[in-house]
């Protein structure tokens, strides 16, 4: 089963892809490079992927190209996690999430774009909303508590009740 690795800190100029697989040409074919670009400019966003054919292969590429200089960086190279569901591209992520070396757990970076809003929908307005909106609130329209703590809110609701009719 093929491996996907992560190369970051990649320059963010005019890259092409031949230049990021003449890095790993001592691999041979066994190997293939993704170079993450930016459409507008066409620059290098600063990451992109390596595939490889296994673990054991992946592991010895990470010990062997990690920090190693590419166009004066050092490279940084780790196993990408697999792609969530939503993630049309990788095209359209800022970067992804890696494993820590440390601990093995995710650590997210930073992505500006996962923040913004679809196209076509509209920012809840605040406060001030229109005349047509009801201030009163009905029993359907009423908040519902959590479930996991339904049972909790009883008791307190029982235990207030007592102490007013006291």
């Amino acid at each position: 089963m093929s491996v996907r690795l992560y190369i970051g800190n990649l320059p963010k100029e005019e890259i092409d892809r031949q230049e990021l697989q003449a890095v790993f040409a001592a691999e041979g074919d066994a190997v293939t490079t993704k170079l993450i670009k930016d459409r507008k400019t066409g620059k290098c966003r600063g990451f992109g992927f390596l595939t490889v054919n296994n673990d054991e292969q992946a592991d010895e590429i990470i010990e062997k190209y990690n920090g190693q200089l590419f166009k004066d960086t050092a490279i940084k190279l780790e196993k990408a996690l697999p792609r969530t569901k939503g993630d049309e591209s990788e095209e359209q992520q800022a970067a992804p999430k890696v494993a820590s070396p440390i601990s093995g757990n995710p650590t997210p970076s930073p992505n500006k774009e996962g923040s913004r809003r679809e196209k076509g929908s509209k920012k809840p307005r605040r406060g001030g909303g229109s005349s047509r909106e009801s201030t009163t609130t009905t029993e359907s329209d009423a908040i519902r508590p959590d479930p996991r703590w339904a049972s909790e809110l009883e008791k307190l609701k029982q235990m207030l009740a007592a102490q007013t009719t006291n």
